[in-house]
Order: C-alpha cells, then structure tokens, then sequence
C-alpha cells in the first residue's frame, strides 16, 4: 500500500510543474477582458454578416435540398464564431518572443519536459482566449437576438442532453488538437528561427478548412468526406455537428474517434519536428 501511494505521490509530483503552468496561463489570459470584450465585438460583426449570406443563399436556392437546413446553418455559423479563439492560426505568442530574442535557451536548460512545458502553457492560453468570448457571444446571440426579436436569427440549444455531453467531450478533444497544432507551428518556428512565413499560409488553411468560413457540409459533394476525416475539421466542424446532431449516435462516436486520432497523431509529429528543430538550433550570445 506505501509503495502505491509513493507511486502516486511521485506521479503527481512528476506533472505538478505542466499543471501549475497551465493553471497560470489560464488565470493570466482570462483578465484581458477588453480584448475579450472586443474580440465578441468583432465576432458578432461577422457572424451576422455570414447569417445574413447563408439566408440569402438559402432564399436563392429554396427550390433545392441543402444538406443543412437554415436554422442548423445559422446555430453552426454562431457556434463557430462563439468558437473562433479555438483556432490556431498563430503560434504561442510567449514561445514567438523567446524566439526572437534568443530566451529560448532558458527553457531548454529547465529540468522538465519542453514539450509538455509547452503544451500545457498553449493550452492554458487558449482556453483562456475561448472559454469568455464563447459565452458572452453565445449568450448574446441566444438571449439577445430574441429580446430584440430575432428570433429566427438566433443561436439554438443543443436539441437533446446526449448532444450536449457528447459536445463537452468533443469540446476539450478540440482544445487539444488545437494545442498540438499550436506545437507544430512553434516546432516550424524553431527550425526557422521565426513564426511568420508559417502564419501566413497557416492562417488561410485554418479558417476554410475548419468549417469556420462556411460549413464543411456545404462544399461539393465530391469534397465532403475528404473534408470530414482531414484534421481541421475537428477543431469547429466536427464539435458543431455533434452539437446540431447532425453526428450523432455511431456518428458523434465516429467524430470523437478522428479527433483523438489526430490529436494523438499530432502530438507525436510536434515532439518529433521540436526535437529536431532543437538538435539544429544555436542561440548565439553569453
């Protein structure tokens, strides 16, 4: 019995520094308030506009069937601008500057894991981006847009309880293939010695591809399924689907699985590049 609580002991002691990074990453980003505040600001702006498209296209194109009926077209295009920190269109600003400066030379002497030291600071991070901006836009778009008697245009609950505790789980499965998608670019930038060049074509391939422009089941037909299984689609497309039941069942179980297979596989094509960025790089300087 000592030596399983002395085996527990350890354990926690071993991811005591990744939790306490991710925990002040967390409370550290979730007082920018203004920016959040503005960032809703911004995110309503486009989500009304991208409404006020899909209704004209779905008016243009009623003699037709969609795939996706007007009412789930308009709850996924607020869920995605509620999710739009998610994204990981930029690397870890904090890793971007020690970058720069050449401070990344201290976190390569630090007696822990620099993946995992990593991993837990860009998760902290984002979480804390999202977590505000999704409720104040959410409940705005909700709440707020039937108070002023929008009804039609307005975000839907999710339509049973299975949706929403299978979206809570797809949720932070999201949050997690976004942090290893954070770690590739700040493995890119490593090796390159700066982010940019790699935001400038990641950031474009990040909002078609996620389903955050236009929902993934809106493309051709013949686009679809390589659309579904690619590993964007698990940062908004796929929890939003589970959310409207679009996915659900077998589907939402489906949806689950290639989130975690790609987070997985991510993870160990990030630990592999930042390895051998670090075995190339040389930080010049006493």
């Amino acid at each position: 019995m000592s030596a399983t609580r002395d085996e527990l002991g350890a354990g926690r002691a071993l991811w005591a520094p990744y939790r306490a990074v991710l925990a002040a990453r967390f409370a550290l980003f979730l007082q920018y308030r203004g920016a959040a505040v503005a960032g809703v600001v911004t995110q309503l702006w486009w989500g009304g506009l991208k409404v006020a498209i899909l209704a004209a296209f779905y008016g243009a194109a009623s003699g037709g069937r969609a795939p996706l009926p007007l009412a789930g077209a308009i709850t996924y295009t607020w869920m995605t601008q509620g999710l739009f920190a998610l994204l990981p269109w930029m690397a870890d600003p904090e890793v971007a500057r020690a970058i720069r400066s050449g401070d990344v030379a201290y976190d390569r002497v630090r007696p822990v894991d620099i993946y995992s030291l990593w991993f837990a600071r860009a998760a902290g991070w984002i979480a804390a981006r999202t977590l505000p901006r999704a409720v104040l836009l959410l409940g705005f778009a909700g709440l707020g847009l039937r108070a002023l008697g929008l009804g039609a245009w307005a975000w839907r609950p999710p339509a049973s309880a299975a949706c929403a505790a299978a979206f809570a789980l797809s949720l932070g499965l999201a949050v997690l293939l976004s942090t290893a998608m954070v770690m590739l670019t700040n493995a890119a930038a490593v090796a390159l010695r700066d982010e940019r060049g790699v935001l400038t074509l990641v950031g474009p391939a990040v909002i078609v591809f996620s389903g955050n422009l236009l929902p993934l089941s809106l493309f051709p037909d013949a686009l679809r399924p390589a659309l579904a299984l690619q590993p964007l689609a698990g940062l908004l497309d796929i929890p939003v689907r589970i959310y409207t039941s679009q996915w659900a069942g077998r589907g939402a179980w489906a949806g689950l699985g290639l989130q975690a297979f790609w987070t997985v596989a991510l993870v160990l094509l990030g630990r592999a590049g930042l390895a051998r960025a670090f075995r190339r790089l040389e930080v010049n300087g006493g």
